[in-house]
């Protein structure tokens, strides 16, 4: 509970015009500060916890084991843990570039969902929480790679889930 009252707090944060990605580019140590915020860290903290559920908990878990190996006692890059997760995966997924989509933009999508029949019909677009119209410009370079899961009427949530990834505008 206490979690998802933080997570709630971070994406009001990161919902407003002023908000910053998680991963950006650093010129001074001032820069650094600023970043490690509690957006950098709940915003993180909720980004992994998505990539857990999508990949699964066991291959999550193998691929943070490569990434450990692969780094101990010594130094890491903003890519190495995504880099980790592709060797798991085994091409069957591009980790780094569906978080690239997640770390390097600020804010997060509105997902509308559509149902027309038996048709599924699903459309992303960056949310803000404050829109002044004189000020607001659509930004059509905002695409996120969305990981959707869902489940049918002829299995329930812990048997059968079925994933979809949202990487354009809009799809089926």
């Amino acid at each position: 509970e206490d979690l998802l009252n933080l997570i709630f707090k971070a994406m009001m944060k990161d919902s407003l015009n002023s908000s910053h990605p998680v991963s950006s580019a650093v010129q001074s140590s001032e820069q650094i500060e600023e970043m490690f915020d509690a957006l950098s860290y709940i915003k993180g903290a909720s980004l992994l916890l998505m990539l857990k559920h999508y990949l699964t908990k066991d291959v999550f878990q193998a691929g943070i084991e490569v990434y450990l190996h692969n780094h101990n006692y010594g130094s890491a890059q903003s890519d190495d843990l995504w880099d980790s997760m592709n060797e798991i995966t085994n091409g069957t997924l591009d980790v780094k570039k569906l978080m690239k989509t997640w770390i390097l933009h600020k804010g997060f999508p509105l997902v509308t969902v559509v149902r027309k029949g038996k048709n599924i019909s699903v459309q992303q677009e960056k949310f803000l929480y404050r829109v002044e119209p004189e000020n607001w410009t659509a930004d059509a370079s905002y695409l996120w790679h969305i990981p959707l899961t869902y489940i049918t009427s002829s299995c329930n949530f812990t048997h059968c889930t079925n994933a979809y990834l949202l990487d354009q505008k809009s799809g089926m």
